[in-house]
């Protein structure tokens, strides 16, 4: 058997109990790849998680409560306790840090996880392996970087539940809140800002959808192996299934990334060139202007930027002395807002090079 499938695969099959009567089971899909520090907040923030609990929930529905209860979550509050009502569906993409090894030591932590492994073959693979393998009807997909508050499960459920009352039917998906943060000791702490705001319609980050659908679609297109668009192409596919996407601010989760600093700078670089690269795949399965603007491949796009950079003149050389000064002024966000001139640059100048080559290659 392949090393990592026989992890383990004990599983708590808890269903939640729905206040429209119906049931539903969380398979929270994970896919990792060489973040061991910050996956272990990822998992315990998850094994964390307040449910409510289900025979008071019955109990107060007899009573004619139910609309009440799903409204306001805060009525609720006395009544949480921790329940095993999901599962937590980690897949390792090829890890070289030691991940698998640290899961192993310390399963007996993480009672909810069931581990699989493949060969670093991307998030888009590593997505669909943890769909094939999820026992829930509803699937839940965060990144091992995001770390979830203890209402997380609870408050994706909710929406769902007013989602499917809305509606009439399960054609849609949850999607909550995700802040960014470079506090690792406390990540939950961070504020919301402006820079947080996100106008994706399907995002990987933090979002719910029922695993019928994603079969429907197709499941991740596995060519997206190098960095970008997976998910929002997947989105794409979904809207013409007629999707809709319905807001949970109340499912919040902190995106951690390390303080920016100027060794980071090449692999930014390297990450916008290679979105540039799987933005050209992504239009070549939709090409429509919509598309077009989403990758930066129009003329506006070419211009902004290149005026903002002054053709390139502002590059990661030139702009390096005020950035190390305003990292050491404690501003390393501001600084990567300001890098973001070259860095965009740099995707711009990827996605018409990509873009040059398939034409080339036809």
């Amino acid at each position: 058997m392949p090393r990592g499938h026989a992890a383990r695969t004990v599983i708590l099959n808890f269903e939640l109990f729905s206040v429209v009567g119906e049931t539903v089971f969380f398979s929270v899909v994970i896919p990792t790849y060489n973040r061991k520090p910050i996956l272990e907040k990822c998992l315990r923030a998850l094994e964390r998680q307040k449910l409510y609990d289900v025979e008071t929930l019955h109990a107060t529905s007899l009573q004619g409560d139910a609309t009440s209860l799903q409204g306001d979550a805060t009525s609720l509050q006395g009544h949480a306790t921790s329940l095993e009502g999901y599962e937590i569906v980690l897949v390792d993409d090829g890890s070289t840090d030691g991940t698998l090894e640290w899961l192993e030591a310390h399963k007996d932590e993480f009672p909810h996880v069931r581990t699989f492994c493949q060969n670093h073959t991307g998030p888009a693979a590593a997505r669909n392996l943890g769909v094939e393998k999820a026992l829930g009807d509803t699937i839940i997909f965060i990144d091992s970087d995001l770390v979830v508050t203890e209402n997380f499960l609870q408050a994706h459920e909710s929406a769902l539940v007013q989602g499917k009352e809305k509606l009439g039917s399960d054609r849609f998906f949850t999607y909550g809140a995700v802040i960014n943060t470079c506090n690792f000791d406390n990540p939950t702490s961070e504020p919301y800002k402006i820079t947080d705001f996100s106008a994706a319609f399907f995002a990987t980050g933090n979002v719910a959808i029922p695993k019928h659908w994603l079969e429907k679609a197709g499941l991740f297109d596995t060519r997206f192996q190098l960095y970008g668009w997976e998910d929002l192409e997947l989105g794409v596919r979904l809207k013409n299934l007629g999707l809709k996407l319905i807001k949970c601010p109340d499912a919040v989760g902190y995106h951690w990334h390390p303080p920016f600093n100027l060794q980071q700078v090449p692999r930014l670089i390297d990450k916008e060139i290679q979105r540039g690269r799987m933005g050209v795949l992504f239009y070549q399965k939709h090409p429509t202007w919509e598309v077009r603007m989403m990758i930066q491949m129009t003329w506006l796009h070419r211009l902004l930027w290149g005026i903002l950079s002054l053709n390139g003149i502002l590059n990661e050389h030139t702009m390096a002395p005020f950035l190390q000064w305003l990292i050491d002024l404690g501003k390393p966000q501001l600084a990567l807002e300001a890098a973001r001139i070259f860095l965009n640059w740099y995707n711009v100048k990827g996605v018409y090079q990509a873009y040059s080559q398939m034409q080339k290659a036809t």
